[in-house]
């Protein structure tokens, strides 16, 4: 008999019988009892399997956070179906890439996004099955799957723990994008771990502006939230201005993001008097936070717990609660309840006990089930019950973790995750680049910006406005380096692999330049990856 105590489409169901006339989700002024929460997802779980969809399809969507997201979350868990949400923030080519690879039964649509979705969806072969999202969409309408897998999928089951949930692309060295399985166990130990860290009561209220296709959009407060019958604000992406009205209109007391939106917040005019009277918890991410803006928030009597994380734990690893913050700068904590953590000796995997630095090693019923058909990656990442990082972490004798560096070249801007290698292959692409190499450089305003060194080809009169405006035809704006180096050659190995560490670093920029374009909203949750590296 399968085990399925751990299965995540009871929620909803527990807390319709509990308490049916809370508030689930307040999405700008439209209200979603627990009741209609419940109702929705057993609705559209129940139209998806008379429809044909069996146990372990892949659901894609492309959408803002959404209440009509989160029901099809719930009806994806309630039967047996894996959602697998993607960044409405990529190229269509980066989009067209992850829909081939996941092989989805089903994509569902944002209305206001549909054209970036018939651009994504134009030569998959076979087409999924498409339709828009929400009540007046797939849960009027269900199409008939589109399987693409070589077997169809099993004879109906009850959901069991293990069954996967979620798929999360996650931005690794290489150019591709891996797809890291999160089981309903993964989550529910995940939510178990941060309710003992900043357990949540029916009595809060989230304000949740991290994305949804981020696995931070899901796993960092809004399920526990909806786990304790607590209520979410869900914003559709992140706004300064709407945030700290959403605080004060509906008495917010605890949200989540990474130290942009913190800082952008504490930035913004209406800061200074805003009513943050309800708000006594934040929780941030993606990196640590900087000591001035931590002493901003305290200022207004917010207390900020600091954490660790990746999308493959779940994401939930290490974290700093706000009583040991002034203690501890730089810290990102103790691991979770429920949570095993080892540093290793990146060159030998000799465990290294008591302080010391090392690669983070991490271990748990958290750790996710591994890569979307992608054995080889998996096995490199899981071994021998370990889930390696990739991260270089420092350990103090009292047992605090600080993230010293990333042993691979990611860099983190604004909270996001960058490869590269990605950004590499898309300015390689210009007819006039012959060869680039890119790397993060310290910006005051996002952390970390993109700075590449460009190989132009003879007698080229190619500018670093035109490179800059050539990725991001490629690539997600964000991801476009800001500022651009033309040199005569890179530094190479004997095995002619560029050798990043030997070029030359420019002067940290003032943060301007770091600025994302007109209409480009800062970036959200960085949830790296184990080939990624780095804090949450």
């Amino acid at each position: 008999m399968s085990d399925d105590r751990h299965t995540i489409g009871r929620w909803t169901a527990d807390q319709a019988r509990l308490s049916p006339d809370a508030v689930a989700i307040e999405e700008r002024g439209r209200a979603t009892t627990y009741a209609r929460l419940d109702s929705r997802a057993t609705a559209l779980a129940e139209r998806l399997v008379r429809a044909g969809y069996g146990r372990g399809d892949r659901v894609a969507t492309l959408t803002r956070n959404s209440t009509d997201h989160v029901v099809l979350f719930f009806a994806c868990a309630k039967a047996g179906l894996v959602l697998v949400p993607l960044s409405w923030r990529l190229s269509t080519d980066e989009l067209g890439y992850q829909l081939r690879h996941a092989r989805p039964a089903l994509v569902l649509v944002q209305a206001t996004l549909a054209d970036t979705a018939r651009a994504a969806l134009a030569g998959l072969d076979p087409a999924p099955a498409v339709e828009l999202l929400g009540a007046d969409g797939v849960e009027q309408h269900v199409p008939y799957p589109v399987h693409t897998d070589p077997a169809p999928p099993g004879p109906q089951r009850p959901v069991a723990d293990d069954d996967p949930l979620l798929i999360v692309y996650t931005s690794g060295t290489a150019s591709a994008p891996k797809g890291a399985i999160l089981t309903h166990a993964n989550c529910f130990w995940t939510n178990l771990s941060l309710s003992g860290a900043i357990g949540l009561t029916e009595h809060d209220v989230v304000l949740a502006v991290l994305p949804q296709f981020h696995v931070g959009g899901w796993n960092i407060q809004p399920l526990l939230a909806w786990w304790t019958g607590a209520t979410v604000v869900l914003e559709p992406e992140f706004d300064a201005g709407r945030a700290l009205a959403a605080i004060a209109a509906h008495g917010v007391t605890t949200t989540m993001g990474v130290p942009t939106i913190y800082r952008l917040l504490a930035e913004h005019p209406t800061f200074a008097d805003a009513d943050l009277s309800s708000l006594t918890h934040a929780v941030v991410g993606g990196a640590t936070m900087p000591p001035e803006l931590l002493r901003t928030w305290h200022a207004r009597g917010v207390r900020v717990t600091q954490g660790y994380g990746l999308t493959e734990a779940g994401p939930n690893v290490l974290a700093l609660p706000a009583s040991d913050a002034a203690a501890h700068l730089g810290s990102v904590g103790k691991p979770y309840p429920h949570v095993e953590v080892t540093v290793t000796d990146p060159a030998t995997g000799q465990v290294l006990p008591g302080s010391g630095r090392g690669e983070l090693l991490v271990r748990g019923p958290n750790v996710f089930a591994g890569y979307f058909r992608d054995p080889e990656a998996t096995a490199a990442t899981l071994r021998d019950g370990w889930l390696h990082t990739g991260d270089l972490v420092e350990r103090d004798a009292e047992g605090f973790f600080r993230v010293v560096d990333r042993i691979k070249d990611i860099y983190i801007s604004g909270g996001e995750n960058i490869a590269p290698a990605e950004v590499e292959a898309a300015l390689t692409a210009h007819p006039e680049v012959l060869e680039a190499a890119v790397v993060g450089v310290p910006d005051q305003r996002w952390g970390e910006v993109g700075h590449a060194y460009v190989v132009r080809a003879a007698g080229s009169q190619l500018t670093s406005e035109q490179v800059i405006a050539h990725t991001r035809t490629r690539l997600a704006a964000f991801k476009a380096p800001r500022t651009v180096d033309f040199v005569d050659q890179l530094p190479r190995t004997a095995l002619h692999k560029v050798r990043r560490g030997a070029l030359p670093r420019p002067a940290p920029t003032a943060g301007r330049a770091g600025e994302p374009p007109a209409g480009q909203p800062p970036a959200p949750l960085r949830l790296v990856s184990g080939d990624e590296g780095a804090a949450r």
